[in-house]
C-alpha cells in the first residue's frame, strides 16, 4: 500500500490549536505501517474522553472542546481517522475500506489500552466509532451520538444523496468550504485554512473522496452485514447514550430516533437537540463540552 504524509509544516501556527502531535503505529493486514496522529490532553488519571471525527475533517474540529474538557480534569483523546488530519493517507481510492477502518481503530484502541471510555461521536466518527462499541463495549462507559448512524443498507437521506453526488462530481474537493457550508456559523479564513491544511493537494483526499462510496445506505453495499451484528450488541448496551443531533443536518435528519428506540442505556436519558449544521462542534462546542461532562459526573455520582 503506497502512503502519502502530510509535511508537518502545513500545521504550523494553526488558529485555536496548541495540541502537541502524538503518534501511534496501526498495521494493515497486508504489512503496511500507518502513522496515526491524535491528541492526549488533560490528566493521565482523568476520566477518558474519546472525540471521534468524521468527513472530511479532523481532530481540529474538537479544538474548543478539547480546552474545555481538559480544564476541567478529563483526559481528552481525539485521534485523525486514517486518511484525514495529520495521520497518513493511503494513496489509492481502493486502499479505503469500512472494514479496514475499523480494523485501524480497533489496533489503536487496544494498543492506547482505554478503559472506562466517554464516546462522544459524528459523522465516520459514529459509523467507526460505534463499531468500536459494539467490539469493545466493555471498554466503554457511555456514548454521546450526534449527526451520525449505523447504516444496514435501508436507502439515504435527501441531503445525504445531495452530498454523495457532489463528493464525486466536483472536479477540485474544496474541504474547508466543505466544513464551512456545514457549520451553521461562518468559520474565519483561518478556520476554513485549517481543514485545508492536511491536503497540500488532490493527491491526499482520496479517503476524502472515497468515504461517502462507502456509507452502506444499499443492500449491495459492503459492511451492512457487521453493521447489522454490531446493532445486535448495541441493544444489548445498557450503558447511558445519549443522542444530540443538530436542528440544522439534511444529511443524519431524524436518526436519531433508532438510537432512543433500539439501545437500553438510551431510555429516560436526557437527549438533547443542539444548534448547528452537520459539523455542530464549530456551533455548539459548550453545549457539547457540557454535555460530555454532565455524563461523566452522572457516573461519578453512581448515576446511568
Amino acid at each position: 500500500m503506497e502512503t502519502l504524509r502530510t509535511p508537518d509544516e502545513r500545521f504550523d501556527g494553526l488558529a485555536d490549536w496548541p495540541y502537541a502531535p502524538r503518534y501511534a503505529t496501526v498495521v494493515d493486514a497486508d504489512g503496511t505501517q500507518l502513522r496515526l496522529h491524535y491528541v492526549d490532553e488533560g490528566p493521565r488519571d482523568g476520566a477518558v474522553v474519546l472525540l471521534m471525527h468524521g468527513e472530511p475533517s479532523w481532530a481540529y474540529l474538537y479544538r474548543k472542546i478539547i480546552a474545555d474538557l481538559a480544564a476541567k480534569g478529563m483526559r481528552v483523546i481525539a485521534p485523525d481517522l486514517i486518511g484525514f488530519g495529520r495521520s497518513d493517507k493511503p494513496a489509492a481510492r481502493t486502499d479505503y475500506t469500512y472494514e479496514r477502518h475499523v480494523a485501524w481503530m480497533s489496533h489503536w484502541l487496544l494498543q492506547m489500552e482505554l478503559e472506562d471510555v466517554t464516546l462522544f461521536c459524528q459523522d465516520w466518527g459514529g459509523l467507526i466509532g460505534l463499531r468500536l462499541v459494539a467490539a469493545f463495549p466493555e471498554r466503554f462507559a457511555g456514548v454521546v451520538v450526534a449527526n451520525t448512524g449505523l447504516p444496514v443498507g435501508a436507502g439515504m437521506t435527501e441531503g445525504f444523496k445531495a452530498w454523495l453526488d457532489f463528493s464525486q462530481a466536483v472536479p477540485v474537493m474544496p474541504v474547508g468550504f466543505i466544513v464551512n457550508g456545514g457549520s451553521g456559523r461562518n468559520l474565519s479564513e483561518a478556520e476554513v485554512a485549517a481543514y485545508d491544511a492536511p491536503f497540500p493537494d488532490e493527491s491526499y483526499k482520496e479517503g476524502a473522496r472515497q468515504f461517502p462510496m462507502l456509507v452502506p445506505v444499499t443492500a449491495e453495499h459492503a459492511s451492512v452485514a457487521e453493521n447489522a451484528a454490531a446493532w445486535t450488541v448495541l441493544e444489548r448496551f445498557d450503558k447511558p447514550l445519549i443522542t444530540a443531533f443538530s436542528d440544522g443536518d439534511a444529511v443524519t435528519r431524524g436518526g436519531e430516533a433508532a438510537f432512543q428506540a433500539r439501545v437500553p442505556g438510551a431510555k429516560d436519558q436526557p437527549y438533547v437537540t443542539l444548534s448547528g449544521g452537520h459539523f455542530l462542534q464549530e456551533d455548539s462546542p459548550a453545549e457539547i463540552a457540557a454535555l460530555i461532562e454532565g455524563m461523566v459526573m452522572r457516573r461519578a455520582k453512581g448515576f446511568a
